[in-house]
């Protein structure tokens, strides 16, 4: 009982001279400190005209009614992005001549400010309908060719992470048609909405990006657990799992029919805290400047900067965002090494503690084997007697 006890009091002597508390130490390399070494892509859109902001909008942007070939534009929300800890956009796309001139702009800005891009191809047309097969194909054999090799692509194990949206309306043979050809140069995943659909493409898809903005934690109290389970079910077949969570949404000026408050942040700090423990390879925020859909962080006329300041506060900070793009610079050699790459410092953090701790009691038991326990121990042996 002695010893226990004086294990206990030099424990907590170390603690406090380390500035820890206990649970603290494990707690950090569990959590990811809190999901800031979990790299963060925001979902961008590149469809804006000044014209475009004449339809279905509640609110504007603090930069005015831009168009989304402003470089300008460009370079101030990724100045912006990086402040918050957000590490690079998942660009919306489909090969047209305007999107793939935006795009190129878009990576040359990033390119020039340590910021990384990767796209979300838009499976669906503006009436939610399929697109051809043929059309994906060949406009991801597009992608591969002519932008795979860019260093501001984000990539996983080494390939450049893209996204394969409205893959449930396709069957498996579709989605193979468009993966198969592309596979050994880009990672495709897919935006399955359940465990069941992700199964279905498991093996032609190399993971799940899951678009889910309009769920409502306060109502859903399923919320965490189904992310969780779709992370699982991810991992399970080794691939990259992207966990959604948003600031709020209200798509009723688009036909929607569904309200999601902001509450003043606190949506966006439940939803952010679901992702994170989902285990995720990449955290997905929905979204930068989704402002038909209200789901935007972007600085607007109504709500300033509000959003930026609750997510670089679950961030913990700019820091948070540039460790990181450093986790992201080098190709990794397995799967998940970005999250375990901020792990090691916590994990050797708590290595240098234990063998502290166990020199300490050594040093304790010689000195009462020598006769003389020293302050810690008498106070121990006082209260014991």
């Amino acid at each position: 009982m002695r010893r226990t006890r004086t294990a206990v009091a030099v424990l907590t002597l170390l603690l406090g001279l380390l500035g820890a508390v206990p649970g603290q130490a494990a707690a950090a390399v569990r959590s990811g400190a809190g999901g800031g070494g979990v790299p963060l892509l925001a979902y961008y859109y590149q469809w804006f005209q000044p014209s475009s902001w004449q339809r279905a909008k509640t609110d504007y942007p603090q930069l005015g009614r831009y168009s989304s070939d402003d470089t300008g534009v460009m370079r101030t929300h990724i100045a912006w992005a990086k402040s918050a800890g957000i590490n690079g956009f998942i660009v919306s796309w489909k090969s047209t001549p305007v999107n793939n001139r935006r795009l190129r702009l878009l990576m040359s800005v990033a390119a020039t400010e340590d910021f990384k891009i990767t796209i979300i191809y838009q499976g669906l047309d503006f009436q939610r309908h399929p697109l051809p097969a043929a059309k994906v194909a060949a406009d991801f054999a597009y992608f591969a060719k002519s932008f795979a090799d860019s260093p501001v692509l984000f990539r996983l194990d080494g390939k450049p992470l893209t996204v394969f949206s409205g893959t449930w309306a396709y069957t498996h043979a579709e989605v193979a048609s468009v993966t198969r050809p592309v596979r050994g140069r880009l990672l495709v995943l897919n935006t399955e909405k359940n465990e069941r659909g992700y199964e279905r493409l498991a093996d032609v898809t190399d993971g799940d990006a899951y678009y889910w903005s309009s769920v409502n934690p306060d109502t859903n109290p399923r919320h965490a657990t189904k992310l969780d389970a779709m992370g699982r079910a991810v991992h399970a077949h080794h691939g990259f799992w992207v966990a959604p969570f948003a600031p709020g949404f209200d798509a009723r000026m688009v036909g929607g029919t569904k309200e999601v408050p902001r509450k003043n942040g606190a949506t966006l700090r439940a939803e952010y805290t679901a992702a994170v423990g989902s285990h995720p390879d990449v955290l997905g925020l929905i979204s930068w400047n989704e402002f038909s859909e209200n789901s935007y962080v972007e600085p607007s006329v109504a709500d300033g900067r509000r959003y930026l300041d609750v997510l670089r506060e679950l961030r913990g900070g700019a820091a948070a965002g540039r460790t990181a793009t450093l986790a992201n610079a080098a190709p990794t050699t397995h799967r998940h090494a970005v999250a375990r790459i901020a792990y090691w410092p916590n994990l050797l953090r708590l290595a240098g503690f234990a063998a502290v701790l166990v020199a300490g009691v050594t040093l304790l038991a010689r000195r009462r084997a020598a006769g003389g326990p020293g302050r810690l121990g008498r106070s121990t042996e006082r209260r014991t007697s």
